[in-house]
């Protein structure tokens, strides 16, 4: 039965055949219009035979290997033999699936290479294969027997050429996807065997039985690093090497020491001479005492590390424990840093209790060495080959204190915030972040992991809680540094902008969160058990993109997209403000079009910006001509209103029946426009209220333009007059009053009408040109107070309606007045 591997080989062989034929042809030379003349190469014998092979019936397979051996002859693909033998290696590994994790990392290494390789050749003569192919379509489509000769020959040396330089692209796709397929298979081995670890059931640390030998093997384990230690310095080869290196040992164990005992102190003088440069009370200079104070005597434990490995005192066992110390110093001292911090801070939310409290710091720099303790007891596992029995029983306690101190750690928080918000008089900020309904989640899993890892090694399933408890505090761990460093960046914004504590309620703070969320996700993927190659591949898929098409998207492409149109749209809103701001003044056309040929050069800077874009960047959406018809039918139905206003637009800049500035009436609205967009129009109206107008009401309504053109236009001043007045006489003074004001024309001159005789006055009007229709209510207010004031001189009336009342039978309403006195007469009489 073949296994999944084997059926993989067969598709990729079968696919290589199908695709090499042609590949040996491309490789041997010329066109087949030249072919007759030339000697066969090996590739197109080779080609030949597979052919002759394959159109026999029943005759033997193709030799896939042995064309690929022949195709590696050819100059530009020498490195291919290189490759096929490492592919035939690596194949063979993975089916036998018994070499162990290291040699298949090495050999993935390997793969990833050539990969990279591969990668390279697959844009190879880019530029000249785009040239060919320009002049092969320069000749156009091929017209048998209707075809000079010259340009039959011409177009097919062309073809020749270009069929020779995509030999390499072509070979290089094809290894591509035998090498991506070989880097997969590795990498779900190996995923596969930490699977079956991680799910392994041992023996349970529970049975009394393997306790006694579990603490022998850990005795012995340390005696025999003492015991090593001891015999070297026994030996005269170190006892030289000590005296050699005396002076070196002496300077690094004096700074180490130094360092160890006089960091914080110094530490604390450099914070005092940064804060001579000012930031009192932002917190930062305080901030970066608190990383001296870690960093100090980090660096002094480096340093003895260091003095003891040149010793040579240490042996074997020593060394390798060694090489771990300064990992492990560093996650106490972060520990004890980030318990620090947290108080300094007063971060106090779901994860932490109480910074202040000391409870709080203490449970952080517990759970610090119990980590550091189980690497200690990973490493001497692996040093001295302990037993699984002796494994078990030594890790399982440390894993139920982890989870106990975990839980209770919570606990706190939660307890603390139930306190917090019961009390009345909280302190304001006390909770910031009580409603975080993610942090709440976290607490709640991160308490069930806690209790969930020590049932698991009580089972038997050690590998499991291991797997759980350890990331599940470095997680807590990470998620804690994430608040310290947001808090710090906040107070820094705040202290540059002057804002304080108040910086720390402002989108800035929010998206600092944001962007250090996302940047510890890989930190966060490897504490989980994602190994650096699951990253490095994922980082290298994100690179090589996707293809949308014939076009291969990549972020080089983006951000060479992007860049490209930011500058093209920076340069059309630059030159944007220079006609606005500089030419276009200079000239005599009106405002209107001035904004019309302002917002013309921003669509056509946007457009050609788009456009250069997309040919820096190589984008081909030739192929996406059918999408893009798909797309314009649906828009056409679902966006036709949306597409009716942009067309709309275009035609309102380009015809202009309106214009900037103008005042229009549309709709019943009236006022003046303030601004033409693709889509709509702004209306500013009299009483300072904005109305935006769709702009196909504009091209297919009715619109009234007050100052189209220009700003003359009438004003009409209705008046009446009582009857009996001389209507002449008010004729005179009406035309009088029109033509003493300044803003009235006198050509044409301005007329008196007398419009006829109403029910109550005589009514005259007076139509008069102005010369800026914009002031024609206070014209007309003007000339109203002038009326007023005239007629009032020249004793004319201006009448009101008046009705007079005649009441026929008027007898008849004093009737029942009578009678009703008498019969109240009568009843007094009574």
């Amino acid at each position: 039965m073949k296994s999944p591997k084997t059926d993989g080989v067969s598709v990729l062989g079968h696919t290589l055949r199908a695709g090499l034929f042609g590949l040996a042809l491309c490789v041997s030379g010329p066109f087949a219009v030249a072919q007759e003349t030339a000697p066969a190469s090996e590739p197109l014998q080779a080609e030949q035979a597979a052919s002759d092979a394959e159109a026999a019936p029943g005759s033997a397979p193709v030799d896939v290997d042995r064309l690929m051996s022949q195709l590696a002859e050819d100059p530009r693909l020498a490195f291919f033999k290189d490759w096929q033998a490492t592919a035939r290696r690596a194949e063979t590994l993975i089916d036998a699936a018994r070499a162990s994790n290291a040699a298949f990392e090495a050999l993935r290494q390997e793969l990833v290479q050539y990969r990279q390789r591969f990668q390279l050749a697959r844009s190879e003569n880019d530029a000249r294969i785009a040239s060919l192919n320009a002049q092969i379509e320069a000749l156009g489509a091929s017209r048998d027997g209707d075809e000079p000769l010259t340009i039959t020959v011409l177009r097919g040396e062309l073809q020749t050429q270009l069929d020779q330089l995509k030999v390499p692209r072509i070979v290089a796709e094809l290894a591509h996807s035998r090498v991506q397929g070989l880097i997969a298979e590795i990498d779900r081995l190996v995923r596969d065997r930490a699977t079956r670890t991680l799910l392994e059931r041992g023996p349970s640390p529970l049975n009394p039985e393997y306790w006694p030998e579990a603490l022998t093997d850990l005795s012995d384990a340390f005696l025999a690093v003492g015991k090593e230690s001891t015999g070297r310095l026994q030996s005269l080869a170190v006892q030289r090497t000590l005296w050699s290196r005396a002076p070196v040992l002496v300077l690094l164990t004096g700074i180490a020491l130094v360092l160890l005992l006089r960091g914080r102190a110094w530490a604390h003088w450099a914070g005092a001479q940064l804060r001579k440069l000012g930031g009192e009370g932002a917190g930062v200079w305080r901030f970066v005492v608190s990383l001296l104070q870690v960093l100090l005597p980090y660096v002094g434990t480096v340093l003895l590390v260091r003095a003891v490995n040149l010793s040579d005192i240490a042996g074997l066992r020593g060394s390798l424990l060694l090489d771990d110390v300064p990992m492990w110093v560093f996650l106490l001292y972060a520990a004890h840093w980030l318990g620090e911090r947290l108080g300094v801070f007063q971060i106090r939310n779901e994860l932490v209790p109480d910074g202040t409290e000391r409870g709080g710091r203490v449970a952080l720099a517990t759970l610090a060495t119990l980590l550091v303790l189980h690497m200690l007891l990973d490493r001497i596992a692996g040093i001295e080959s302990l037993a699984e029995e002796s494994f078990v029983v030594l890790a399982w306690p440390l894993i139920l204190i982890s989870g106990l101190v975990l839980w209770q750690f919570l606990r706190r928080a939660r307890l603390r915030k139930a306190d917090a918000a019961a009390a009345p008089d909280a302190e304001e900020g006390l909770v910031p972040a009580a409603g975080n309904r993610a942090l709440t989640l976290m607490r709640r899993l991160v308490m069930g992991l806690a209790l969930l890892a020590p049932v698991l090694g009580a089972l038997g399933y050690v590998n499991a809680a291991m797997g759980v408890i350890y990331p599940t505090v470095l997680t807590v761990g990470v998620v804690l540094f994430l608040m310290v460093v947001q808090r710090f960046v906040t107070e820094i914004y705040g202290w540059l902008t002057r804002t304080g504590q108040a910086a720390q309620d402002t989108l800035f703070a929010g998206l600092v969160g944001i962007i250090l969320v996302l940047m510890s996700l890989p930190v966060l993927a490897l504490i989980w058990g994602a190994r650096v190659a699951d990253l490095t591949e994922l980082w290298s898929r994100f690179l090589e993109g996707f293809t949308l098409g014939d076009t291969r998207i990549s972020p080089a492409v983006f951000l060479t997209f992007a860049v490209i149109f930011a500058a093209g749209y920076v340069v059309t809103r630059l030159v944007q403000g220079s006609l606005r701001s500089t030419l276009l003044p200079k000239t005599k056309i009106d405002p209107g079009g001035q904004n019309a040929i302002v917002a013309g050069t921003g669509y056509i800077g946007i457009f050609l910006a788009a456009l250069v874009a997309i040919s820096m960047a190589g984008l081909d959406l030739s192929s996406l001509a059918i999408v893009a018809g798909a797309l314009s039918v649906g828009i056409g139905f679902g966006l036709q209103t949306i597409v009716s206003n942009f067309v709309s637009g275009i035609i309102l800049l380009i015809e202009r029946p309106i214009s900037k500035g103008d005042w229009i009436e549309v709709g019943g609205q009236m006022g003046y426009v303030r601004d033409i967009s693709v889509r709509s129009t702004r209306i500013e109206t009299f009483d300072r209220t904005d109305v935006i107008v769709p702009n196909s009401d504009l091209i297919s309504g009715a619109v009234t333009n007050y100052t189209r053109g220009n700003t003359v236009g009438r004003v009409i001043v209705p008046v009446g007059v009582a009857y009996g007045t001389d209507p002449r006489r008010v004729e005179a003074i009406l035309g009088e009053i029109a033509k003493a004001h300044p803003m009235v024309l006198m050509r044409p001159a301005p007329s008196v009408v007398f419009q006829g005789f109403g029910a109550d006055s005589l009514d005259f009007e007076i139509r008069a040109i102005l010369r800026d229709v914009n002031w024609v209510l206070s014209v007309k207010s003007d000339m109203n107070f002038a009326i007023a004031k005239r007629f009032e001189e020249e004793g004319i009336e201006i009448p009101f309606a008046q009705r007079d009342i005649w009441i026929r039978n008027a007898e008849a309403l004093h009737a029942p007045s009578a009678s009703s006195n008498t019969a109240g007469g009568a009843e007094n009489e009574g």
